[in-house]
Parts: structure tokens; sequence; C-alpha cells
């Protein structure tokens, strides 16, 4: 390959200088780079407001010396990880069986009237997101749907819209 040929490749992404020096503190954890993968997609993905665009994904890949599609799968294989923008609440409402027979419909469908999107879309503002998900593990008191990291259960779609409308 000529000199010519090879600066018209583009550059592999490159990842902060911030973000590499927490990335060296993580490494130190961890005995090897696959096992540092999950803690630097999470600071990776922070970084990008919630998501991994493509860039970043391979910027992590060349950092800890994996092969992009190893990373690619990692990010595909786990619900933690988004490859395209999400809400800054990422709402997840249970579908399984119990929150199906309990009203999980009704929850998706209160969902989608208060906030004026459909599933997988973030609203105008970029406040909100919402998914179906299989099990949350909280059959005993469906339907119910988590906000980030807190479990909302027992709900009606009134309480849907209240819940949502007093998020920040």
């Amino acid at each position: 390959m000529s000199a010519q040929q090879s600066q018209a490749l583009p550059a592999t992404p490159r990842l902060p200088e911030e973000v590499r020096r927490q990335l060296d503190a993580i490494r130190e954890r961890y005995p090897t780079a696959r096992a540092v993968l999950l803690p630097a997609l999470h600071l990776v993905q922070k970084l990008h407001g919630g998501w991994l665009p493509d860039s970043a994904i391979e910027a992590v890949a060349a950092e800890l010396d994996l092969d992009p599609a190893e990373v690619y799968g990692v990010v595909t294989f786990y619900d933690l990880y988004h490859q395209k923008p999400v809400g800054r609440h990422r709402i997840r409402v249970c579908t399984n069986v119990s929150c199906m027979l309990r009203g999980s419909d009704e929850i998706m469908a209160a969902l989608h009237q208060e906030l004026k999107v459909g599933e997988g879309e973030v609203t105008a503002d970029g406040r909100c997101s919402y998914i179906h998900f299989e099990c949350l593990g909280s059959c005993d008191t469906a339907p119910m749907m988590m906000i980030n990291d807190k479990y909302h259960e027992n709900l009606t779609p009134e309480e849907v819209q209240r819940v949502v409308r007093d998020l920040e």
C-alpha cells in the first residue's frame, strides 16, 4: 500500500484523554481487556449521553485491543447498551405473562398517549423513551415498569401518566 493510499484510510476513532485515564484506573482492577469491556462501555456510553455511536464502539475496541465485532457483539447482547439515542429517562414496561394478563398493553398505550412518541423513540425534549421488556422479575406486582433503575408497580394507566408527568 502506498503512502497516499494509507492517508486515504479513515483513522481509527480515539477516546478522549480523560476517558483513557479513567480506563487505565479501571484496568488495574481487571485481569484482561475483555473483563474491562463492560465498565469501559458504560463509561463511554455516559460520555455520549446514554448511547454508543459506531465511532465510540470502534474507539473502545481500539483502546482495549479487541476486535470491533466482539465489542459490537457485547453491545447488541446486553440491554444496558444502546446504539441509538435514548431519553434521559429510560422506561421499560414488562410485557411478560403476568404483566400482559394484568394490563401491560394499557400501560404501553398510556405511555404512547402521554409522551406522544412511539416505542423506541425519544421525546422531542430528550426527556423520555420507552420500550417493552420481556421480564423485569416483579410478577407479583404486575403490571409494572422500570424508569431508569426504579420500579413502579401495580400500575394503572392513570398512575403511569402521573409518574411520567412528575419526571424532571
